[in-house]
Parts: structure tokens; C-alpha cells; sequence
């Protein structure tokens, strides 16, 4: 398993270069790497160097195809990608980060690219902020008490204080933005989804350059994203 999750991080990696890497022998390293090829889960090519196969995200797409927000949260999805042109994503809360279960692109060549499959932090992303102000006080407190709120982007919050007042101010506006402090130049409004026992799982954002971003836009955005949410929201209760 290990050896699969560098492959999916490093791309081509001799035989060598895997034993380095995780401290495994050579030969074990090879022996390993044998196993995973015959299962079909890599190959290697003409410089004896090995990468994941389609196997991996066969797997991955059965894995995601069972949850079934994904299904039900598609045509709000649609609704925001045609209101703003920009890419949607739908996370989902997994312990201190958020998931990234599904995704519309923007068709703008310049565009938020994040992987299906991917975890981002939650304190510094809007997904993972409209989730964590609405997690029971309990939840919160023990989230809060183990996370660090490590810089990412230019503006992350990194003082517990001032990122408690950050999440009340969601709570009362019912929307979090992400404002590059993820990445720097990436702008992100978000709301979340209830699931059928009012628990905040879900959430969806609208992302887009901070050019595009604009604080007008911003406006608008969350004024739609609330509204498919808290419909997105019922139909799940």
C-alpha cells in the first residue's frame, strides 16, 4: 500500500529509487513492485520505470460512486456551474480535512484544478469552513484543540482566536469564502449540506481566480449557493 501511494504521489519510479524512498531492501522492493504489476495495479515502461495503471481509479470511481450525495447533488451542481461559469466542487467532512467528492470545471482556461479524491485542510478552504461552523460545540472544541493552523496560502488564519470569530462570522452568514488562503490568486464560496439527521457533512463552493472573484461577484455567489444548498439540504432529510 505504501508503494502504491508513492506511485500516486511520484510518477515512475525505478525499482531502486522505491527501496530508497520507503527504506525498504532492493529486493524486496522489487518483489513488491512484481506482485503489483501482475495484479495489474502498475507497469513498467522502456526505462524500467513503473507508474499506476487505469486499475487505480477503476477502484477509486466504484469507491465514490457509492456515495450517493454525489448523485442527488449533481443537478444543483449544474444549476451554480451554468449561474457563474466557474468550477463547482461538493466536499465532504473526513476528521480534520475535507474530501473532494465531486466536481464541475470551469470552462475558463484559468480555472481551480483540484483532484477528485483529494483532502485539503478544512481550516483554510470555504468547503471546510461552512462545515466546521456548523459541527456540534463538542466537535469543534476537540477539532480545534488538535488541528495547527499551518499557513497554505498568503491569508490563512493561523491564530485560533482570530479563527474562532471566523467561524461565528459564517455561522451568521451561513457561507464561508476562502480568500487565497488556500492559494494565493484563488477565491472560494461555499455553503453547507445537511444530511438527514441536520448534520453539516457536505458542502458545495464555487471557486475562481481572485480576478474573477471580485467582491460583487461574491455577492452574488453566495446569495444562489445558499439558496441550492438549503434545497440541496432538504431533499436529503
Amino acid at each position: 500500500m505504501r508503494v502504491l501511494e508513492l506511485l500516486s504521489d511520484q510518477n515512475g519510479l525505478t525499482v531502486s529509487a522505491v527501496a530508497a524512498q520507503l527504506g525498504f531492501n532492493r529486493a524486496a522492493s522489487h518483489r513488491f513492485l512484481a506482485t503489483l504489476r501482475d495484479l495489474g495495479y502498475v507497469e513498467k515502461n522502456e526505462n524500467n520505470r513503473y507508474h499506476l495503471t487505469f486499475k487505480i481509479m477503476e477502484m477509486g470511481m466504484k469507491v465514490a460512486n457509492r456515495f450517493e450525495i454525489r448523485t442527488e447533488a449533481r443537478s444543483y451542481m449544474q444549476e451554480l456551474s451554468r449561474a457563474f461559469n466557474e468550477t463547482v466542487n461538493l466536499g465532504c467532512w473526513r476528521g480534520q480535512k475535507v474530501l473532494h467528492l465531486d466536481k464541475i470545471d470551469s470552462p475558463e482556461i484559468l480555472r481551480m484544478d483540484t483532484p477528485l479524491g483529494s483532502l485539503a485542510p478544512a481550516y483554510c478552504t470555504a468547503l471546510g469552513k461552512s462545515i466546521l461552523a456548523y459541527l456540534p460545540p463538542d466537535e469543534l472544541e476537540a477539532y480545534l484543540k488538535n488541528v495547527k493552523l499551518v499557513p497554505h496560502g498568503p491569508k490563512t488564519i493561523t491564530l485560533k482566536k482570530k479563527f474562532r470569530q471566523e467561524l461565528i462570522k459564517v455561522l451568521q452568514q451561513g457561507y464561508a469564502v476562502d480568500d487565497e488562503e488556500l492559494s494565493a490568486g484563488l477565491r472560494c464560496v461555499a455553503a453547507p449540506i445537511f444530511d438527514h439527521t441536520g448534520y453539516a457533512r457536505y458542502a458545495l463552493s464555487v471557486s475562481a481566480p481572485s480576478s474573477r472573484m471580485t467582491e460583487k461577484t461574491i455577492s452574488r455567489v453566495q446569495q444562489i449557493i445558499r439558496d441550492v444548498c438549503q434545497r440541496l439540504s432538504a431533499k436529503l432529510r
